[in-house]
């Protein structure tokens, strides 16, 4: 839960001082710890009935440092209960400077964390009790302790770990000092000993990433998926899909996970229903001082259903549980006013056509989610979203391809500062705004294309 303090910020309208609590930009359904820093999600696990997010944190602010793992409980991935600090840098361990990412899985009926300790980058093991309560380090860490021998990497992170048969696999994030990004593959029988294999997939594109981080490897039939977030010269997660055989990866289609520039990190697992679901860190777009001002940074995407389609592109959508926080439904977009909706809107795939959102009473403020058919790009536009130019500010856009007389349907999930829009399961974009509370006005571009519309008001998750 939340605790209530107020921090050295303007007061709103005359009334209390600007808490966390009340704080107007805070997302109100997607997933953040009760104040702090948040990147990464790291961990994901179903295990009996509950799902277990863990997460990097900063216990000591609102900005990026000194980096441990949060933790939360829930039963749906909807609503969530915070849980004590999870792991912490040990002094004079392998990750004095910090737990960064990992994963989790079960080994022999218990819950094992791999994860990465940093200055210098080795991979470690953290066994944790049946409920995931209580952790202890595996006492012959580091179990990868340097990169493979002959090899000059960029990056030597984020282990994403899974078994296939007799063996487990760890793909590691890397790339090749003066090339670019690629991904390690690692074998082991018993997790304490691991042999170095091959890269599993390298690129031969500066423009795919020289440093490939939090690789996520989904050894599926007939379709597998490789998911890198590609750093430097960008910040993109991209996917894979392709063949894996003899313990080798063929990529064949490639795609953006997140195409807003505000989604990164992402990581998949298995729920309880046998889905593929993905979380991703949503950060800020605004400046380190108005993060430590309001006391809180980053949050969660709305998990997706992963899917492939016969023509080896990634599906996405959002899960449906979400769907228990709606309020009574509205079919009039006239009628939408306010900070925290999911919208359904389905358009002719012809001329502009999209939705304005947060705008302000005189319409100089929106924020515009916008489709040209003629160049097929969707985009959301904030170069009006916020009258404090210090916050990000720009045109984000990504082409979609709509079959012959397919029509542009929209999910958008708005929650204060945050933008997810889906369309069409193919191209997913997450964007942040930071508009003012008087900007709470809808508006239908082109309202003859517009096909059919349904929002709802959304509550709390909290």
């Amino acid at each position: 839960m939340t605790r209530r303090e107020c921090l050295a910020a303007p007061a709103l309208l005359g009334s209390e001082p600007l808490s966390i609590e009340n704080d107007p930009l805070r997302p109100r359904y997607h997933f953040l710890p009760p104040r702090n820093w948040m990147n990464d999600p790291n961990g994901l696990i179903h295990h009996k009935g509950l799902y277990h997010l863990f997460y990097q944190y900063n216990p000591n602010g609102a900005y990026w440092g000194d980096m441990h793992w949060g933790h939360a409980t829930s039963p749906d991935m909807v609503h969530w209960e915070h849980l004590p600090i999870a792991l912490a840098p040990a002094p004079g361990g392998p990750d004095k400077d910090g737990v960064f990412s990992g994963c989790c899985r079960m080994h022999n009926g218990v819950p094992t964390i791999f994860y990465t300790g940093v200055s210098p980058e080795t991979q470690n093991i953290i066994l944790a009790n049946d409920d995931l309560t209580s952790f202890r380090r595996f006492p012959g860490n580091p179990v990868i302790a340097r990169p493979p021998e002959g090899l000059e990497v960029t990056a030597f992170r984020d282990p994403n770990v899974w078994q296939e048969g007799e063996d487990w696999m760890m793909a590691i994030g890397s790339g090749r000092k003066g090339g670019n990004g690629m991904v390690l593959l690692y074998r082991s029988r018993d997790l304490a000993h691991w042999e170095y294999l091959h890269p599993l997939a390298e690129s031969a594109r500066t423009e795919d990433g020289v440093i490939w981080e939090c690789p996520n490897f989904l050894p599926l039939h007939p379709t597998s998926v490789l998911i890198v977030s590609a750093d430097h010269p960008i910040r993109k997660p991209f996917y894979w899909t392709g063949e894996y055989e003899n313990r080798r990866f063929e990529a064949r289609k490639m795609g953006a996970i997140d195409d807003g520039g505000y989604c990164y990190a992402p990581q998949v697992f298995v729920d309880g229903k046998g889905r593929q679901i993905l979380f991703g860190w949503i950060p800020e777009g605004r400046t380190v001082a108005a993060q430590k001002a309001s006391g809180w940074a980053g949050a969660q995407s709305i998990p997706r259903i992963l899917e492939v389609s016969p023509g080896g592109e990634l599906l996405m959508r959002p899960i449906p549980e979400f769907e228990v926080l709606r309020g009574a439904e509205i079919r009039e977009p006239a009628k939408l006013k306010g900070d925290s909706y999911e919208i359904e809107a389905e358009f002719a795939a012809s001329g502009s056509s999209g939705l304005v959102l947060r705008a302000s009473p005189d319409g100089r403020l929106r924020t515009v989610v916008r489709f040209d058919a003629a160049t097929r790009r969707l985009s959301i536009d904030r170069t009006h979203s916020s009258a404090n130019k210090d916050n990000e500010q720009d045109v984000r856009d990504t082409h979609i391809s709509l079959a012959a007389a397919e029509p542009l349907r929209l999910r958008v999930f708005l929650d204060r500062s945050i933008v997810e829009v889906f369309a069409n399961d193919r191209v997913v974009m997450t964007s942040r705004i930071y508009p003012p509370g008087e900007c709470a006005g809808f508006e239908v571009i082109d309202p003859s294309s517009l096909r059919r519309f349904r929002a709802w008001p959304m509550r709390s998750a909290t």
